[in-house]
């Protein structure tokens, strides 16, 4: 049979009538596939990504993988929303069973009338009769296909593709469209992967008749938009930005972003005359190093930047301090992972904003910026390269592994259009016409310094730059009052940087007593939650926060509520601490909703989170 006959209904051959409690599911559900790490799952699981946002139906897709060796589970879960939803959401309507190890527990999560395609050479898991279970000879399927049998278990998920797509609707033509763009270059690897699709989706044509209500249908919602994880995008953004010398120690879930603009580098930013690179890679000893490189590289006038996680902040806090009270630029860039120690390498968190707030010792505040799309990584990767030359100062930017390494869907990235702001920079004959130049010295009342590059080509250029006390002429002192004048300038400098930092996205609604305030991604499940929090009866405002410092518009906010509801990812509560120190007298007003079991936030917990803190007039936790 071909494929326009087996996608013209949603009955296959051999099909009964839908039972009567099976509720039809179109471009609305969830599915997951449990396989195991290494076992090419991760191509086989895009193309079914591909597949279907190529159908134009919105979709957002969330790896869960083991963080140690090949052969441990690891599951993948892809949400279909026809109403552009993107968050995580709680449950799966459809299983593709894989693993013998976690069959069992996969089933017995899935709800009622839950849809199992089950891999019959292993265990058939027992599951309620209200499920629909499809056994599926995926080994005997992909063994003409494949006679290799080290291929053939990387291949056989590929099989998984064509059958899910036969039994969902999922046009084939968009399966191998998705498998062309991810292996077009590797012809063996192409056929193989086109033949074991295309087996799967005719076996299950042929072979199962079509007993549950889930199914995709074209839309026109992904028209012009892409798909992209949030470290690649940062990427590109911090390339666009002018990025010079990127240095960094490997540690999940940040190495990608360097990997990638590794690539990008390679390809754009080499001299076109010479073949020369423009740019410098350079792989450190260890995060401490590669911090201390960004801020020497900066203080020499390149534009510099480093990717780590948590634990490389923790090793990073006594540069971050030199970097602050020396004043050089570089931007450290923090995919967070759960903690503390090396914690789960492989689960999202917000735990390090306390950190990144203050990180050193002694009076310390730090810019950061949180991202909540892959927008915000490509604008961010920019934007965080002006903030510190301008600033003088190290930039933190706060992603965490669900934005850095899951795709996400976007519009195109705009063409950057303003020029890079370098700051304040004396040039030799800018330096010629002033009667003394101090480096640390604050002539606009901005906090911000004029500074020189080393090598320009004046004798007035040359200061001593230094980490223990000085004062406006870089000269060493012990003086207090010196010491008082220099950190008070620099809390100055930071009252500026609430003038230069991306402002929240606010909306108000008239008459709700109460706020949700989001940061990075737990943006996408308050978007959501609002919605069914309406259908409640309770109609909130929303604050998505953007970058320390606070602005001015966290104070109006809170004010104008008499509940603030602080949506985040870690166990303590970080962010909602750093609000009530903010808005002082009204702290009280802070309550904080907390997700910290190292998956994303999906928006039932919002909910239930704000509908639990309403009833009790109490804090959640």
């Amino acid at each position: 049979m071909g494929y326009p006959a087996v996608l013209a209904s949603l009955s296959g051959p051999g099909s009964s009538p839908l039972p009567p409690h099976v509720k039809p599911l179109v471009n609305d559900f969830s599915l997951q596939v449990a396989t195991v790490n290494g076992s090419g799952s991760q191509t086989a699981n895009s193309v079914l990504l591909r597949a279907i946002f190529q159908m134009g139906i919105p979709v957002s897709g969330k790896n869960l993988f083991p963080s140690n060796i090949a052969g441990l589970p690891t599951w993948y879960t892809i949400r279909l929303s026809k109403d552009g939803w993107i968050a995580r959401k709680r449950g799966h309507e459809l299983l593709v069973a894989m693993n013998p190890e976690t069959a069992a527990d996969d089933a017995a999560a899935m709800g009622p009338g839950g849809v199992l395609v089950w891999n019959d050479a292993i265990p058939r898991p027992s599951v309620p009769e209200d499920r629909i279970v499809y056994g599926v000879p995926f080994a005997k399927i992909v063994e003409p296909i494949v006679p290799d049998a080290k291929l053939r278990r990387l291949v056989v998920n590929m099989v998984y593709v064509g059958v899910v797509a036969s039994l969902l609707s999922i046009e084939m033509k968009e399966v191998e469209a998705a498998i062309q763009g991810m292996l077009g270059r590797k012809k063996k690897a192409l056929e193989m992967n086109l033949a074991a699709a295309r087996a799967g989706f005719e076996w299950a044509a042929a072979n199962l008749g079509k007993r549950d209500g889930l199914r995709v249908e074209r839309m026109n919602k992904t028209a012009g938009k892409i798909l992209i994880d949030g470290n690649a995008a940062a990427a590109i953004g911090s390339m666009f930005g002018g990025v010079t010398v990127v240095t960094w120690y490997p540690i999940t879930p940040s190495s990608s972003l360097v990997e990638s603009l590794i690539g990008f580098l390679e390809k754009y930013r080499r001299d076109p005359a010479t073949g020369k690179n423009t740019f410098c890679v350079v792989q450190a000893e260890d995060e401490l190093a590669a911090v201390g490189m960004v801020l020497g590289a900066g203080w020499a006038g390149a534009r510099s930047l480093t990717s780590t996680s948590g634990p490389g902040i923790s090793l990073m806090s006594e540069f971050a301090g030199l970097g602050y009270f020396a004043e050089l630029p570089g931007v450290i860039w923090d995919i967070q992972r759960i903690g503390p120690s090396t914690g789960l390498p492989t689960r999202t968190s917000q735990g390090d904003v306390g950190k990144l707030a203050t990180l050193s010792h002694g009076d310390t505040r730090h810019v950061v910026l949180f991202p909540s799309s892959v927008r915000d990584c490509f604008e961010y990767g920019m934007l965080a390269l002006d903030l510190a030359e301008r600033l003088q100062i190290p930039v933190f930017v706060a992603s965490d592994l669900d934005l850095g390494m899951n795709q996400w869907m976007s519009d195109p990235f705009p063409y950057p259009e303003k020029p890079i702001d370098r700051g304040k920079v004396l040039s030799a004959e800018q330096l010629a016409r002033l009667p003394k130049f101090e480096r640390y010295r604050d002539v606009d009342g901005d906090g911000i310094c004029w500074r020189t590059i080393p090598g320009t080509p004046h004798p007035a250029a040359a200061y001593f730059t230094r980490g223990s006390g000085h004062n406006e002429a870089a000269q060493y002192t012990e003086r207090p009052e010196d010491y008082v004048r220099l950190v008070d300038r620099l809390a100055k400098k930071y009252e500026t940087a609430k003038t230069l930092v991306p402002k929240p996205d606010v909306e108000i609604r008239r008459g709700s007593e109460i706020g949700l305030l989001a940061y990075g991604t737990t943006h996408w499940a308050i978007v959501e939650a609002r919605e069914e929090l309406r259908r409640e009866g309770i109609d909130p405002s929303t604050f998505l926060l953007r970058a320390l410092p606070f602005t001015p518009e966290l104070a109006s906010y809170v004010a104008a509520h008499d509940r603030v509801y602080v949506v985040e990812q870690n166990r303590d509560g970080q962010m909602a601490d750093l609000v009530r120190l903010e808005v002082g007298a009204e702290a009280g007003k802070i309550r904080s909703i907390r997700h910290y079991d190292g998956l994303p936030i999906d928006a039932r917990s919002v909910v239930e989170g704000v509908l639990a803190a309403e009833r009790e007039g109490v804090a959640v936790r």
